[in-house]
């Protein structure tokens, strides 16, 4: 378990997302100690965690949404070699595993979308290699303080979420913190 991220999260839990050159140069002064890189290619994936980095970020890095760059292990050794990134995230348990073998922070995303799905998030659920999942859609607190009652893993919730309401609600479901592209809820 990454003790780091969990007082950064503790402190400060609303996760900077960020999907676009945009959402970068504004989460380069937003108040999110902690950020999910969703976007990026092979080519310029090591500039934009440099420029997080360059600004005290901890920084998580989706593989599955970096373009040229497939959901494999040789995939991670390569962020790790060529990157500065704290971690990885991803819906592919291998990838967990060998960000994990790398020493790297893992965040396992799944998508809740029906009781078979949690079911399933239940049975995938690994805490020796999953430092924290990540929840979507997030606007589910009922859906939240069931899994975190369930899971001794830190649970991050993440998706859909607007408002300083949706934020108190899923914080009050027992998620340690959410994580949103929503730029106007990172300074809550």
């Amino acid at each position: 378990m990454n003790r780091t991220i969990i007082d950064q999260l503790e402190d400060t839990p609303i996760v900077a997302a960020i999907k676009d050159d945009n959402g970068l140069e504004k989460c380069l002064t937003s108040s999110s100690q902690v950020v999910f890189v969703l976007y990026g290619d092979i080519c310029n994936i090591g500039g934009i965690v440099k420029r997080l980095k360059d600004h005290g970020k901890t920084v998580m890095v989706h593989l599955d949404l970096v373009e040229g760059l497939e959901a494999k292990s040789v995939s991670v050794k390569f962020l790790k070699e060529n990157t500065l990134l704290d971690g990885i995230i991803s819906t592919k348990i291998a990838v967990i595993k060998a960000a994990k073998k790398q020493g790297l922070a893992t965040v396992m995303r799944f998508f809740a979308l029906d009781s078979m799905s949690l079911e399933g998030i239940k049975k995938l659920v690994e805490p020796d290699l999953i430092d924290f999942i990540e929840i979507l859609p997030g606007v589910a607190p009922k859906i939240i303080g069931k899994l975190v009652a369930e899971i001794d893993i830190p649970l991050i919730a993440g998706g859909l979420i607007a408002d300083k309401e949706d934020v108190i609600g899923v914080l009050q479901s027992g998620a340690i913190a959410i994580s949103t592209t929503n730029q106007k809820v990172w300074e809550m």
